[in-house]
Formats: C-alpha cells, structure tokens, sequence
C-alpha cells in the first residue's frame, strides 16, 4: 500500500466530508428547525433504506474487498460482475418483502416505503462501487458524490416546500431522484478506471475461490450490516413509532451535529482497511500494532479538540442564530451522541481488524448483542421513562460503550493488542482536565462571544501542550511540516 497515496486520499476524504458536513451543518441550523416535521419524515426514509440497502447487497460488497486480493486481475473483475449480479436478484426479493409488510396496519409512514426503496437500491450499488474504489485507491471522488450530493438536495427539497408551495409529495420525489443521480456519477466515475468482466460464466471464479466460504462471508457481512443498522440507526424508525415525526426531527438535528465529529475516522477507518486485511493475511502484525495505537490517539486528538469546542460553545453559537429557539432544546442531545463519538474515534479501527482477520465472526455476534441491548433500551427509554429522546441518545451512548469495550477486550486477547499506551493515557488525562479548567476560568470578556475565548483557550492549550509534549508524534510531523513549507516560500 503507498502510504504517500493513502494519506493523500485520506486528506481529500476528510476535506470532501467537511465539506458535505458543511452544508448539512448549516442547512441544520437555518433551515431544518422551520419544519422538524419533515424533517423526522426523511428521517424515517433514509432509515427504512438503510434497513433495505444491506439486504440487497447481502454482503457482496464486503465479500468484494475481502476475496480480491487473493485473486488475479481478470478474477477480480469477474467477481465484482457476480456481485453487480447478485445484488440485482436480491433487488427482486426485497421488492416482494416490502410489498406484503405495506398491508401491516400498525405500522407508522409506510406510505413512505417507495422513497426509502428507490434509495436504498442506489445505496446498494453505490455501496459496491465504493468498495472498488476503495480497492483502486481512488475513493475521493466517489466520495464527494455521496457526500454532496444529498447534502444539497435535501435543503432544496425545504426550500421548495416552505417557500414555494410544492408538494410534499413532489419534494420527496426530488430527494429520492438525487440519489439516482448520485448512483450514475459514481457508477461512471468508476468505470473510467475499472472494466468488469462482461461474462455469466463464474466457473473459474469459484474454482480459485470456495464458493461456500464466499457465500458464508458474505452472510456474515449482510448479518453485521443489518444489525449495525439495529445497533446505530433504529431510533429513526422507533421515535416516530412511540413519539412523532417531530421528536425524530429533533434528534436528527442532534445526530446530523454530532457526526460532523465523526468525518475524520471515516476517511481513515475506509483507507486503512486493505493494509489491514493484508497484515493480516500475511499474519504482520508489526505494522499494525503501530498503526492501530497511531490512530487511536490520532483520532481521540481531533476528536476531543472538536468535542470539547461543542461542549464550550454550542450553546453561545444557537443562541446567536434566528432559530435559537428550536435548537437549544436539541443541546442534550447533541452532548450526549457527541461523547459517543469521540467513544467511537478513541477505540481505533477495531471494528476493520476484526472484520478482516478469520475472527471476523465475533464483530456479527458484537453487533447483534449491541443491536439487542440498542433495542431493548431504546424501547425502554420510550415506553417506561418521560426520558424521549433523551433518553434515547443515552441508550445509544451506553451500548456503545459496551460494544467498544467487547472490542477492545477481543483484540486485546487474540492478537495482544491494544490501542492504547501511556502517552495517550496522558492525552485523555491532559485533555479532561483542561476541559474542566476552560469551563470554571472566568473568561466571560467579551458577553455574548465569550464561548469564542473559552474554545479559543481551550484549543490553543491543548494544542500547546501536546505539540510541547510530543504524545501524538502526527501532529508534531504536520506542523513541521508547515513550518518547513513556509520558510522555503
């Protein structure tokens, strides 16, 4: 793998998400809260689409990254053909499946499920093209549609329900064409660089590969996909269960908030995965040993610098804005899956070390248990307490706890590793603590602005601290780096 190449493609990820979060971030704080109701409505949407979409793909994608490199070149393009395949035949089951669940009488907004349908059969494919793509190292592009594109219909949709009387039901239509649009930019982007095998005869593909390793692979793969859909996202369809579409407006302002945290794992979490399958294949767990606690507290850096200006500042920035009133209430929400974020960048690339090693079966039965005891809480949370949504991001934020702690614990007695060591022990400790002292500091100077000081100081110090300390050896690199770049200018 070109590391140089990699960081590169890590680089335009993490600025393409940015930029993605960007518009979702601002579209969240001026023009969702008008209309929390829809809001919860596309909510749900995309929530029965990402029920839907790894049904359809069953794995393949997965199966894609995991089979490949054991294959020649021509194998490998027979092999994304099977899938491109396999995934159309389940297309056609799942169609038959959503048509006899529409007749279930209790069943809120399901006269949204053909949006939530068109969606997830784009997300499929797209979910494919973008394993490719991550095989290729040309995962920026792809990503940027993904990213962007439905970051800016979806403001569009708002704006021409609330200011130009269009339909709701046209609206939607409009946001579910995007994602069809979505799906022929990055199926033409990847065919400029990949040609598939134009055959129907896989005989020699299985013959290289068992065929039933591949399909129990893959079953794993569909199984984990699903259940991280039960694990993470089945709030979205239980809130407008047991509350409302609004409820599930208001927590999504809280969701869209607390993943801008999340952009900088994404990037690296995609563009680590084929150095980790073939550390493991190769059973080198040296590099990997490296990698993993570099990541870790790479990532725990960034997240808790961000986390902690949320913490310091959120507040002060919403009661700035025109629709303060409708998102302040959001601001326990926001704190609470913020934590699980950063929870989640802390732990490292866990999740891929176990998915790519032949353990790969603990992360289905991590992900079924984290998807139960989502469940469970979540419908206790709604059902038992006057916690609402509340209630539910604690739900969310204590599974996870447990699902990160499992696997951590796993790896740890399998492989001997940790992602953890004693200066990033210091970086937590540190990083807590001047959080604790940016809250209490009497730095209210400027009134309404002082959220900018007390993020400002909490920043600067912290960045000051490490770099002096040297516990997180990337950022020193990065700022000599700048300064090396600016004395030769």
């Amino acid at each position: 793998m070109d590391t140089r190449f990699s960081s590169k493609q890590a680089l335009w990820f993490t600025l393409i998400n940015y930029f993605g979060v960007l518009i979702g971030t601002v579209s969240t704080l001026f023009i969702y809260p008008y209309d929390k109701d829809l809001l919860g409505i596309i909510r749900f949407i995309d929530g029965f689409a990402q029920i839907l979409y790894p049904i359809m793909v069953l794995g393949a994608s997965t199966a894609l990254l995991n089979f490949q490199p054991k294959l020649n070149d021509l194998l490998q393009r027979k092999l994304f053909s099977y899938s491109l395949i396999s995934i159309l035949g389940m297309i056609f089951f799942s169609a038959i499946g959503v048509s006899i669940v529409y007749w279930f009488d209790w069943l809120e907004n399901k006269q949204y499920f053909i949006y939530g349908f068109v969606i997830a059969v784009c997300l499929a494919y797209v979910d494919l093209f973008k394993r490719q793509a991550t095989n290729l190292q040309k995962l920026a592009v792809p990503t940027f549609y993904e990213k962007v594109i439905p970051k800016i219909f979806l403001p569009l949709v708002f704006v021409l329900i609330l200011y130009y009387n269009v339909s709701e039901t046209r609206g939607l239509i409009f946001y579910a064409l995007s994602f069809t649009l979505m799906l022929i930019l990055v199926a033409s982007y990847l065919f400029r660089h990949f040609k598939p095998a134009y055959s129907l005869n896989f005989t020699d593909l299985f013959h290289e590969i068992s065929k039933k390793q591949y399909y129990q692979y893959s079953l794993y793969a569909f199984c984990a996909s699903l259940g991280s859909f039960f694990a993470f996202r089945i709030d979205s369809v239980m809130i407008p269960q047991f509350i409302s579409n609004t409820a599930n407006g208001d927590f999504n302002i809280g969701v869209n908030l607390a993943n801008a945290l999340m952009i900088p794992a994404t990037g690296v979490f995609a563009l680590y995965s084929p150095l980790i399958s073939d550390s493991l294949k190769k059973n080198d767990l040296s590099v990997l040993k490296i990698k993993y606690t570099e990541v870790a507290k790479n990532l725990f850096f960034i997240g808790i610098v961000l986390y902690g200006c949320v913490l310091l500042g959120m507040r002060g920035l919403f009661e700035l804005l025109p629709t303060a009133d409708k998102l302040v209430p959001v601001l326990p929400v926001l704190y609470i899956l913020g934590g699980n974020v950063v929870l989640n960048m802390a732990t490292g690339f866990n999740t891929e070390i176990i998915a790519y090693s032949k353990f790969y079966r603990f992360n289905l039965i991590a992900i079924l248990l984290l998807a139960l005891l989502n469940i469970g809480l979540n419908y206790y949370v709604l059902t038992q307490t006057t916690l609402g949504i509340i209630g539910v991001a604690y739900a969310s934020f204590f599974a996870m706890l447990a699902f990160n702690t499992s696997k951590m614990w796993f790896i740890y007695k399998k492989f001997g590793l940790l992602p953890m060591n004693s200066n990033y022990f210091k970086t937590i400790l540190s990083s807590v603590f001047l959080l604790m002292l940016s809250f209490v500091l009497p730095l209210s100077v400027f009134g309404k602005f002082d959220f900018i000081t007390r993020c400002s100081f909490f920043t600067i110090t912290l960045f000051l601290l490490i770099y002096k300390a040297g516990w997180v050896p990337e950022l020193n690199k990065n700022i000599e780096k700048l300064k090396n770049k600016i004395s030769k200018d």
